[in-house]
């Protein structure tokens, strides 16, 4: 088996697009609301927007770092070339931690809508289970998957805002900003919804196997995102206007109460499908994704050079899949939904600050934006860090401490095989 084969290019940039798009939309809609405004009320739309622009100045500097570095790894890759091995590791690090925890999250709030009482775990594991063969027949098996399950969800949201501005039950609540304003929460319901538009990373890190990737991967990370904030805008007008803040932040099925209050309650067994279908989707592009940067890290040694394997046969990085798998599922069996959405967020931030700080490096014959664009996009991650809850920076200094002995071991034991091969 070859070792240090590399991955075949068999996206198109509707391919990317999808996949990106399958990342955000089933973690935003479903599990991000809620809490936004619980942290702002209506001020979550203010928050909304910040995130949108936070994504915005991120998704432009992966962007132009693909553009240049077409590889599997994403920002781990962009940090390595551009700022030195340890900001790379530091990207990859924190991405992986980050989103095991949001692949944990997934499968959870997958369960959690179609599992009977009590069957939670078990269904969660089942699903890690299911996507993870789906990884390993082939990248191409993925994005098929994934663009059906982006069509089905997309078509029952839109569904559903029709169906709520069509309704002639609905009576609109009243939204006052004026108890709304507090700035910290505002900041707090833009670091939540961040994790929602964080999806466009892994766009980024399928940069080996996407079709002239120079071109598709930034038009691919700029659909998305565009498609993602226009859809999560329409959503959130719609669950304030006609929810109102408060029944909002206390609402356990924010989508399916929108029905109830058009006169569509019968629908609302859909939305738990769509919910449960949506965090499929988002699990099936994240464990691609992480399996790519755990392949790029390993080819390192950033990592154990045992993850450094493609499939002969589906040109996959399976002992990558493989292990990220089992340990998606053992934070599935141990895992608070709500303590993973924070983790997640500030391993994300830290990514897309390296991202920042990489971009801001690079020439300008291979700048797409102004570098204050960078600069403003760094400043406003380590902001956003800043509102994760204290729980959440806690366990993740801690793990990012850990991080250090892993690659110095890692580095070891490749120069102990490089002597021995000598």
């Amino acid at each position: 088996m070859n070792t240090n084969a590399t991955l075949a290019r068999r996206l198109t940039t509707a391919d990317a697009t999808v996949i990106g798009l399958g990342s955000m939309i089933g973690a935003g809609v479903f599990a991000a609301f809620v809490p936004a405004a619980q942290a702002a009320g209506a001020g979550l739309l203010i928050g909304l927007g910040i995130a949108a622009i936070v994504a915005w100045f991120n998704a432009a500097a992966s962007a132009q770092l693909a553009a240049v570095y077409p590889v599997a790894g994403g920002t781990y890759v962009y940090g390595r070339e551009r700022l030195g091995p340890w900001w790379g590791y530091l990207a990859g690090w924190s991405f992986l931690v980050g989103k095991t925890a949001s692949c944990a999250a997934m499968a959870l709030v997958f369960a959690a809508y179609v599992a009977p009482a009590g069957w939670e775990k078990p269904v969660a594991v089942l699903g890690v289970v299911a996507l993870t063969v789906v990884n390993l027949l082939g990248v191409t098996r993925t994005a098929a998957a994934t663009k059906l399950i982006v069509t089905f969800v997309l078509v029952v949201l839109v569904g559903v805002l029709i169906a709520v501005a069509a309704s002639p039950v609905v009576q609109p609540v009243q939204i006052s900003f004026a108890h709304s304003m507090d700035a910290y929460g505002i900041l707090q319901s833009a670091g939540i919804l961040f994790f929602a538009f964080a999806g466009y990373a892994r766009i980024a890190t399928l940069g080996e196997e996407v079709s002239n990737p120079s071109r598709a991967i930034p038009q691919a990370i700029m659909i998305a995102l565009a498609i993602t904030a226009g859809l999560y805008l329409m959503l959130a007008t719609t669950m304030l206007s006609v929810l109102g803040p408060d029944s909002l932040a206390a609402s356990q099925a924010p989508i399916a109460d929108l029905l109830i209050a058009s006169g569509w309650g019968r629908a609302t067994g859909l939305i738990s499908l769509t919910a449960g279908v949506a965090a499929l989707g988002a699990l099936l592009a994240l464990m691609a994704g992480i399996g790519r940067t755990t392949l790029a890290m390993a080819r390192n040694s950033d990592l154990p050079r045992w993850l450094n394997a493609v499939h002969p046969r589906f040109r996959v990085p399976h002992r990558a899949e493989l292990a990220l798998s089992g340990v998606v599922i053992a934070v599935v069996l141990v895992a608070d939904l709500r303590g993973a959405i924070a983790f997640s967020s500030f391993g994300v931030l830290l990514y897309y600050f390296v991202a920042n700080l990489a971009a801001f490096s690079q020439p300008a014959i291979q700048r797409r934006i102004p570098r204050v664009i960078n600069v403003l996009g760094a400043l406003a991650c380590l902001v956003l860090v800043v509102t994760v809850p204290v729980a959440g920076l806690v366990v993740g200094v801690i793990v990012l401490i850990m991080g250090i002995p892993v690659r110095l071991l890692s580095n070891r034991q490749s120069r102990r095989l490089s002597d021995h091969d000598a």
